[in-house]
């Protein structure tokens, strides 16, 4: 049961395989904080329904599980995830603004709550507009709501949060589009840190995408997940069905 949690709390982004890269484009000077936002936020994309296929690695200290991933997501409404080992659905998660539900068929067990367990294994606060930007590779906060100070670092335009306490965060961008290249976000206190690398990009009918994706969790132990997509499509008719089997046992977790 505690390895399909894991995956769950670690499997919520995706993308496509390349017809061809975007390259990255180093950031030359600095830039006003304004300009680095509002340039990243013009990656936004304007979808109804978006459907991702994907390959993951997922380890930690004691096991590693390679899964393929179905992501269905109605913008702003509710994302469909399905995990498959060896093209067998094993587990289902849906996800919307209210709460976060999923089953596993190996132990027959099912989980309904609401986003509090997830932000404790990322060891950040989640809702449901982070978990869809995590998706389209846009950063997890909003950024127009935060202070930073801008800087240069590896090439790479970087946003430093301000006056946030015990929590610090980061944002890399490079130079010619302002696309997300990493995410770090730091709980001093409590040991915790998430980091989620962008690594590669590529073009789609409704813009630049994420490619692959590395994403390692510290808490007291690593978790990391390493995502490949196969494909992406947008505004099709999606299913979104999600019913828990009979028989099936509700847990819960502190």
């Amino acid at each position: 049961m505690q390895k399909w949690l894991a995956v769950f709390g670690l499997l919520f982004l995706f993308s496509c395989k390349p017809k061809q890269m975007v390259a990255d484009s180093g950031a030359s000077k600095n830039v006003a904080v304004s300009k680095i936002i509002s340039g990243h936020y013009a990656n936004s994309k304007d979808f109804e329904t978006l459907n991702i296929k994907a390959n993951a690695r997922y380890e930690d200290d004691k096991q590693t599980q390679n899964v393929t991933a179905e992501i269905r997501i109605k913008k702003d409404e509710r994302i469909l995830v399905i995990v498959r080992f060896f093209g067998i659905t094993m587990a289902k998660a849906m996800i919307t603004p209210d709460k976060v539900s999923y089953y596993e068929k190996i132990n027959g067990k099912y989980f309904e709550g609401n986003y509090s367990l997830l932000s404790k294994w990322l060891g950040t606060d989640l809702d449901f507009q982070k978990v869809q930007n995590l998706f389209l590779g846009l950063a997890l906060d909003d950024l127009t709501k935060g202070q930073y100070v801008e800087a240069l670092e590896s090439n790479m335009y970087k946003l430093k949060s301000k006056n946030n306490g015990n929590t610090e965060k980061e944002f890399l961008f490079e130079g010619a589009n302002f696309l997300l290249k990493k995410e770090i976000l730091t709980q001093k206190t409590e040991g915790r840190s998430l980091e989620i690398d962008y690594l590669t990009h590529k073009d789609s009918p409704k813009g630049i995408m994420p490619f692959d994706i590395a994403i390692q969790a510290m808490q007291k132990d690593k978790v990391s997940l390493e995502i490949g997509y196969n494909s992406v499509s947008f505004d099709e008719e999606l299913s979104f069905s999600y019913d828990v089997p009979d028989g099936y046992e509700q847990i819960f977790i502190d």
